[in-house]
């Protein structure tokens, strides 16, 4: 998982190093150095304000973006709806479109995306708030674990359909490296492990 991250990260790591001289001929000492990120934050600096400078773009289309996503999420696991009984009877894209009940599940789930994506600056936060809700998920009968990999995909599809022309190979880039860790985070409290599972009993 963290070579897969890594690699994803490693595209916009390369650039910025280049020659520095500037008119005073100070060398590197007049370069000011990026502020540092937690190790733990497979992303820059620069790459984490562009995520959270582009997410607000998201921010302001939520239910939108998140019942596209659902709707991307049925279409390719259809099985999925089983485990909704508010959704099951949605069988069509219209259906799913119009549902108040949709709309607002999908609110949901944009808001804790949100609370995760705007606690990349706290990474304590971060992985405490995601594994609390990951490990919720137990008590969804059917539930497994992989389940949640399942939306990365429709998640990608949806934002690159809300930002538009604003969605380039750079950010999608760091939107990837994002859901990556994000789901990762879901997985390991679902099941029990991970950063939050061990900061729990320190």
């Amino acid at each position: 998982m963290g070579c897969e991250l890594g690699k994803l990260a490693a595209s916009e790591r390369g650039g910025g190093r280049g020659g520095g001289g500037g008119d005073g001929g100070g060398g590197k000492d007049d370069i000011p150095a990026p502020p540092a990120t937690d190790p733990r934050l497979p992303l820059t600096a620069k790459q984490k304000y562009t995520m959270l400078a582009s997410w607000k773009g998201i921010n302001r289309e939520m239910e939108a973006t998140g019942v596209n996503m659902f709707i991307k999420l049925f279409e390719e696991h259809k099985e999925l709806l089983n485990l909704f009984e508010k959704f099951i009877a949605l069988q069509t894209r219209e259906e799913q479109a119009s549902s108040e009940e949709l709309q607002e599940h999908a609110t949901k789930v944009m808001n804790t995306l949100d609370e995760g994506i705007r606690g990349l600056d706290d990474m304590d936060a971060f992985f405490s708030y995601l594994g609390q809700v990951g490990a919720s998920h137990r008590r969804i009968n059917g539930f497994q674990s992989q389940y949640f990999w399942k939306i990365e995909g429709p998640f990608l599809k949806a934002v690159e359909q809300t930002l538009g022309d604003r969605y380039t190979a750079n950010v999608e880039n760091i939107y990837k490296v994002t859901i990556k860790l994000i789901i990762q985070t879901l997985v390991d409290g679902f099941e029990g492990t991970g950063p939050a599972a061990g900061s729990a009993g320190s």
